[in-house]
């Protein structure tokens, strides 16, 4: 049976006539064109298109009761929104796909300070605060004191609260004065009286925050800490791993704890850096809206191991039958892909604690319905909005997919602001606790920890535009007009 393609099924959305909108800088554009654009893409691509009323196919009588519908609302978010199933945790919408474009090759506004928010308890005694995970180089906070484990309580002088941790934190100032806490002798959390004050720039983060080698007990141990799945970067993970070779390493720790995910190519990548299994070995298969589903062939939706990077590079791998991986909540999307597609082929040793439990994937959607939504040519020059909605789910070689509760971990480890150690040297807690385990030293109980001491709610870097999410890039999507 010929397969529908998409060409064919975008000649079945209705037509519009076109409104008026004023945007923020009074520049006139079409409020109902914009509509239009955030109505069709997401009745081809939506994943829970199926389940969404307002979505059908056949929702709409004729283009007058389409245009009404529409204009119900009064700005294009407010459309999005409510189009949206109850089931979606993830999607958004934006008006400047040029900032989302930078931000998903890692360029975004940064004073270089990752942390986490949420309540510290210390004794009896719980303060809301934050906590520093790590510092990125060549930034304002680099440039400081400012270190790993260190802890602040206000910003600009003003308490933190769960309330006002995202206007003080996460909004659009780019200075701040961060006043620093510390537990005292007496096991109490006390403001120390030093302040430090942070400035954002326009920043492109390397992901590869560190990238060393060891030897205990004779075994040569990579340690790779990855902080996002950005595909700008792909070469240099690529040169990690070929360093890796070159010194002869024979376990590998990798650090995941606080990736929040990214380009599905790239987790691709880098699993074939770990594994080296043949291009013959699927590493997951797609799942699609039916509409979608339908115009996709078996081996589109298909991906496999890669024996080389999209510029043609050779991939650098260790070819190991057993990995360890570092992750937990703050571990999300592309960083649960690796874990959940590596199991059907090595065994994937996670320490730390369940992760974030986002198995969706979502593509980038412009205002250019002659490639389906999904590119930059031909696209409606009046208006700049793009949506990042989910648009499927991913399983892996054994069919498994269903973690929305998150992976649980092989042994179960939580960081404590009384020990954070240094990233990437042996005596940090879940490095020791995976160096432990694979020389085979001392006893390795899987006793889940508990009341740990910092319960983070939410985590810097899952602020940009790219958020925790798990795209498909343009060129990883099937040819849609073939």
């Amino acid at each position: 049976m010929k397969k529908v393609r998409l060409k064919h099924l975008l000649l079945l959305l209705p037509l519009v006539v076109f409104g008026c909108y004023e945007d923020i800088d009074d520049n006139p554009i079409t409020d109902t064109e914009i509509k239009d654009f955030i109505w069709k893409g997401l009745n081809l691509w939506y994943y829970w298109q199926d389940n969404v009323l307002d979505l059908a196919d056949d929702r709409f009588s004729d283009n007058t009761a389409y245009t009404q519908f529409l204009n119900n609302y009064n700005a294009p978010n407010t459309l999005f929104d409510a189009l949206l199933s109850t089931e979606d945790r993830f999607s958004w919408i934006v008006d400047d796909y040029f900032a989302l474009n930078n931000a998903l090759n890692g360029v975004s506004k940064s004073n270089g300070m990752e942390f986490g928010v949420g309540n510290i308890t210390v004794g009896s005694e719980t303060t809301f605060g934050a906590v520093i995970q790590y510092i990125l180089p060549n930034t304002s906070a680099s440039s400081s004191n400012l270190q790993r484990g260190d802890i602040f309580l206000t910003v600009n002088g003003t308490q933190l609260t769960e309330s006002n941790y995202r206007s003080l934190l996460f909004s659009n100032t780019d200075t701040y004065t961060i006043g620093l806490a510390e537990i005292d002798s007496s096991n109490t959390l006390v403001l120390t009286g030093e302040t430090v004050t942070l400035t954002k720039q326009v920043y492109e983060e390397n992901p590869i925050l560190l990238a060393n080698t060891f030897t205990v007990d004779g075994i040569k141990v990579g340690y790779l800490m990855y902080n996002r799945f950005t595909s700008n970067f792909d070469q240099q993970l690529n040169d990690v791993f070929g360093q890796f070779l070159a010194e002869g390493v024979q376990q590998l720790v990798l650090d995941l704890r606080y990736n929040p995910g990214g380009s599905v190519n790239t987790a691709i990548n880098l699993s074939s850096m770990i594994a080296g299994q043949p291009t013959t070995e699927l590493f997951l298969k797609q799942r699609w809206n039916n509409k979608i589903q339908a115009a996709f062939t078996d081996e589109e939706i298909s991906k496999y191991f890669a024996s080389q990077l999209t510029d043609g590079t050779p991939i650098n791998t260790l070819n190991l039958n057993k990995v360890y991986i570092l992750a937990q909540k703050s571990s999300a999307s592309a960083s649960e892909l690796v874990i959940n597609c590596l199991k059907p082929y090595v065994d994937v040793v996670h320490i730390g604690g369940a992760t974030r439990g986002k198995n969706e994937f979502s593509i980038t959607l412009y205002d250019s319905p002659n490639c389906a939504y999904s590119c930059t040519a031909s696209i409606n020059p009046n208006h700049t909005w793009a949506m990042q909605p989910i648009v499927g789910k991913s399983e892996n070689a054994n069919g498994f997919f269903e973690y929305e509760a998150g992976l649980e971990p092989t042994f179960t480890l939580n960081e404590t602001i009384s020990n954070y150690g240094v990233l990437g040297q042996q005596d940090e807690p879940l490095l020791a606790r995976a160096i432990q385990h694979l020389t085979g030293n001392g006893r390795f109980d899987n006793t889940p920890q508990v009341n740990s001491d910092f319960n983070v709610i939410k985590n810097s870097n899952t602020q940009t535009l790219t958020k925790d999410n798990m795209y498909l890039e343009p060129e990883d999507l099937p040819n849609v007009f073939k």
